[in-house]
């Protein structure tokens, strides 16, 4: 069974409701940096950046270490970036993953309450479990 899958009776299941809440020291500086970065300040002082290189060609030796400058500076910001953002997409992806287990999980338990009046939502039930990798579950 992955985290994805519904726990048998008895077993602990990672629902959105169980989450800690609590994320730790990486993952909230991962979160702030995803925040800064999307808003328009990050963006102007991006820009800002080139503005200030752009003059620069005047003091440094040559054109070379010129260019060697942005280039450095802009791969080394997209480098972290990348990591950091990738950290908060992970996580923003196992949690709607959980949200929508939680969704299907409620939805099959409720077809199966549903499945002694009205019979044809036992296959659909079936079938939900089947698409969804719900494992088969007594209900507690």
């Amino acid at each position: 069974m992955n985290k994805y899958t519904r726990a048998p009776s008895g077993e602990n299941s990672t629902m959105p409701s169980d989450v800690d809440g609590k994320p730790g020291l990486f993952d909230r500086f991962a979160s702030g940096a995803a925040a800064l970065t999307s808003k328009a300040a990050f963006f102007v002082f991006c820009v800002l950046m080139v503005i200030l290189w752009a003059p620069t060609f005047v003091i440094l030796p040559s054109v070379d270490t010129w260019q060697l400058v942005i280039n450095t500076a802009t791969t080394i910001v997209t480098f972290l970036l990348v990591a950091l953002l990738q950290n908060t997409q992970s996580r923003s992806e196992e949690a709607l993953q959980q949200k929508l287990n939680a969704i299907a999980d409620a939805l099959a338990d409720l077809m199966n309450e549903l499945s002694t009046d009205y019979p044809e939502l036992g296959n659909h039930r079936t079938e939900l479990i089947d698409a969804v990798g719900l494992e088969n579950r007594e209900s507690a």
